[in-house]
């Protein structure tokens, strides 16, 4: 005997097993509840009137997984399938196996009513037992799976993903508004500041990873893509990648982060547009003092106008470790009281500039922030925030000192509505090759009211009076923003 005639009879004698089971179970049945019925005779048709619809459900459904199993497509003769309940195998895409409880069920349920010639010898048995599990595990086989290590990892990272969009409608009284952060409106008319897409996951018990990609209408930019270290002991910390460094308080932020619609522009006037950032590491500390204290290095490289105008900027390259831009922070956290907080930052930052040989230059930076959070209004607070920066550059048979800084008050009023007010001073320096019109002291007074329809979306209205001493007549701006958070993002610092 071959085996496809052997499977072939296999099949056969386990769907009338099944069928002269339903029979049994429809008589068993009829004599329980004393109710008359009928039963099909040696033809194979029957019909029941005492069977439930769960009976009539639960046999056809054990017939079709048996038919389904096999591969078979049968066909009931003086049945509609329709109204029976019973799907054919090709209506689904689906393949459902027997239980392994149902297969053995199925396999000792004989009928002694039942022709010899169908009953199962254990050779027969063993080989439909094979042949359904060799199908079943075919099927399993047929589960698409990747072989791509690369995709396999980034879905198991399966990062937290948002994107935000900041539009701005702007006006100026100027031609020339002297904004200097690139994310900042600087035309009349209508503004798109960034479209960030932000990601973040949890790698594995060593690493995370964050990055925050920038579209705007120039192109992609890579902002921040950054690699940091989980569980460390004694209170170590490395980060390592392209970063913002932590110097001050708003430069280590995003736009989404701010209070106000434009960047102070004591972070363009020493750093750039971008702010402070380059490729490199960093390694944290957190003291076991008994109040919060982080300190901080980091080495990055201190080219790019965007971003490290101060020292190589664009014209300089790195030719050792004497070259990197080296970061110092010191980072320190208060409980004034229950309703108090006061956090308080010391940074210092060195580098080669491209004025001479062996010229450097030195950022000192203090940075402060208040906050105070009434515990009868949760909703509520007030905050003070300062940053002060002051730069030394070595030139050629000299040394320029200048100093930039700002401060602001914002009101939280409660969960939709907030108002803030800030001031920015900057210092002017007479033949500065980096900034030769700023040649005289610049103010600029800020105020803004935002209304937060939610945590994922705010509109802003702005309006600042800038007065550079160079310029005869100062120049006004107006501001109406819009921002827009789609997805997850982490959440902001305190």
């Amino acid at each position: 005997m071959s085996i496809h005639t052997s499977r072939n009879i296999c099949i056969l004698s386990l769907l009338t097993l099944l069928f002269t089971s339903s029979q049994a179970a429809a008589q068993d049945l009829a004599f329980e509840t004393q109710e008359k019925g009928s039963i099909s005779d040696a033809n194979g048709e029957t019909a029941s009137s005492d069977s439930t619809p769960q009976d009539d459900a639960d046999s056809s459904a054990l017939s079709d997984n048996a038919s389904r199993s096999a591969g078979t497509d049968i066909s009931y003769s003086g049945e509609n399938t329709e109204d029976s309940g019973i799907s054919s195998p090709h209506e689904t895409a689906e393949t459902n196996h027997l239980p392994e409880t149902a297969q053995i069920d199925a396999s000792q349920s004989t009928d002694s009513s039942a022709p010899s010639e169908h009953a199962l010898t254990p050779e027969e048995e063993a080989e439909l037992m094979a042949a359904l599990q060799t199908d079943a595990q075919s099927v399993e086989n047929a589960a698409p799976q990747s072989n791509n290590s690369i995709v396999n990892a980034i879905q198991s990272m399966n990062p937290d993903m948002a994107v935000i969009a900041d539009f701005a409608l702007a006006w100026f009284s100027d031609d020339n508004p002297l904004q200097t952060g690139a994310h900042d409106p600087k035309i009349i008319g209508f503004n798109l500041q960034q479209l960030e897409m932000s990601l973040a996951a949890s790698v594995d018990h060593v690493f995370s990873f964050n990055a925050n990609l920038v579209f705007g209408q120039a192109g992609v930019e890579l902002e921040e893509a950054v690699i940091t270290t989980q569980g460390l002991p004694a209170g170590l910390q490395v980060r390592a990648g392209q970063f913002l460094s932590r110097v001050g308080r708003i430069n280590n932020t995003h736009p989404h982060s701010w209070d106000f619609v434009d960047q102070p522009f004591a972070i363009g006037k020493f750093y750039g547009s971008e702010g402070n950032r380059g490729l490199g590491v960093e390694i944290s500390w957190l003291t076991p003092l008994p109040w919060y204290v982080e300190i901080a290095g980091a080495a990055q490289m201190p080219t790019s106008n965007a971003s490290n105008r101060s020292f190589l900027g664009n014209d300089g390259k790195v030719e050792g470790a004497q070259d990197f831009l080296y970061t110092l922070t010191a980072k320190q956290f208060f409980s004034l009281s229950d309703e108090v907080g006061l956090f308080w930052g010391l940074s210092y930052q060195t580098a080669p500039n491209t004025t001479g040989r062996d010229t450097r230059s030195h950022i000192y930076a203090t940075d402060l922030y208040l906050k105070y959070s009434p515990s009868s209004y949760p909703e509520m607070f007030l905050s003070f925030q300062a940053e002060a920066f002051f730069r030394q550059r070595q030139v050629p048979r000299d040394n320029l000192f200048d100093a930039v800084g700002y401060a602001q008050i914002v009101w939280q009023i409660n969960r939709h509505w907030a108002t803030g007010l800030r001031g920015e001073y900057g210092s002017g320096l007479a033949k500065d090759m980096l900034d030769p019109e700023w040649t005289d002291d610049r103010y600029r007074t800020t105020a803004q009211v935002t209304w937060y329809p939610s945590h994922f979306s705010r509109l802003r209205a702005q309006g600042s009076i800038d007065m550079p001493k160079w310029q005869k007549d100062p120049v006004y701006a107006l501001f109406l923003a819009l921002e827009i958070t789609a997805g997850t993002h982490p959440a902001h610092s305190y």
